[in-house]
């Protein structure tokens, strides 16, 4: 049984085989991975115990020959969708005590090089890419020295790996929930319609409907992802289709504009005019009168699976290539079902 010198500083093969698991399991379970069964990691640790096992940082980092360092690499640092995506990633990161360089392309391909270059030249182990909106973006390549994921904007290389909110299923989301409080006349107003995200979430909406043998009341209407564009949208919507009992908007803020028109035309939220957003913008929807239902994309979610993924490249564990749709949620405020 290890060790019988008392001498010996016991290591990470003592702990394993004390635990009577792998040497790359009681690595995950001691630097806090979240790939190891609970049960395990107990027996790690309790090893690790019995063995006044203390490892040694740097050592494991340059034995490994890894540095204990990851880049994230974001193109809008002050976006709303950038942030928490971010948090969702540092949490990962922290739990297996990762330092985390951040750098802000501000949308710049050339200040975004630059930054990659300066990565790089620190050794990091790996990249996590976040963009600013679900439109694919140019890959960084795939001659780069450490793995690299991409968070929210998909690479537009299949062999990368990309992680994104479902937006089809969010759409049809939306449509499911408006259509189980009963409503059958319902509008749609988004932003900009060069956006996938405007795209994918109308395309998902009009299959729900579809699926109920429906269609939209009028044509979907496109613009701005603002209050304002909002408000002007559905004063043009109530004017021509007063009969409309449910507005789907494409943003959280599209739908705040739409409320305040409903208030001035006289509309009952929920009452007779059901209303549901998309982004669940806490600081929007919670404070919408009435506070708004609206599909939440589940970005701080997004961050830590894109922080997993990156530890299982690291970890040189075979990680599936291609664009995968994240779940979203459906939250349900005063906007679609009246509070008693």
């Amino acid at each position: 049984m290890p060790p019988t010198d008392p001498a010996r500083a016991a290591t990470l093969s003592d702990v394993a085989q004390r635990a009577g698991v792998s040497i790359a399991t009681a690595s995950k379970a001691l630097n806090g991975r979240g790939d190891v069964a609970p049960g395990t990691r107990r027996r790690v640790m309790a090893a690790a115990e019995e063995l006044t096992f203390t490892p040694n940082a740097m050592a494991r980092g340059l034995l490994a020959g890894r540095t204990g360092t990851v880049g994230l690499l974001t193109s809008d640092l002050e976006g709303r969708f950038v942030l928490p995506i971010l948090m969702g990633a540092e949490d990962a990161f922290g739990a297996g005590q990762v330092n985390v360089f951040l750098c802000d392309a501000r949308g710049d391909a050339i200040r975004e090089q630059h930054h990659l270059r300066a990565l790089l030249s620190r050794r990091v182990d790996g990249i996590i890419v976040v963009g600013r909106q679900t439109d694919p973006r140019p890959s960084l390549g795939q001659e780069l020295p450490v793995p690299v994921v991409y968070a929210y904007s998909p690479s537009d290389d299949p062999r990368d790996v990309s992680l994104t909110p479902d937006n089809h299923a969010g759409g049809r989301l939306a449509i499911e929930h408006l259509l189980a409080c009963g409503r059958t006349r319902i509008a749609h107003i988004s932003g900009d319609p060069t956006y996938a995200a405007a795209q994918d979430r109308v395309a998902g909406a009009r299959a729900a409907l579809a699926d109920a043998g429906l269609d939209f009341v009028g044509e979907p209407l496109f613009a701005a992802w603002t209050e304002h564009w909002g408000r002007d949208a559905a004063a043009m919507l109530l004017e021509r289709h007063p009969d409309i009992d449910a507005v789907f908007c494409g943003s959280d803020q599209i739908a705040r504009g739409v409320l305040d028109t409903a208030r001035d035309f006289g509309r009952d939220v929920p009452g007779d005019l059901a209303v549901i957003g998309y982004d669940n913008w806490e600081i929007v929807a919670a404070n919408a009168r009435p506070p708004l239902t609206s599909i939440d994309a589940n970005l701080q979610q997004l961050g830590r699976q894109a922080a997993q993924r990156l530890f299982e490249a690291i970890d040189g564990v075979a990680t599936e290539s291609g664009t995968r749709r994240l779940p979203v949620r459906l939250v349900i405020r005063g906007s679609t079902i009246a509070h008693r």
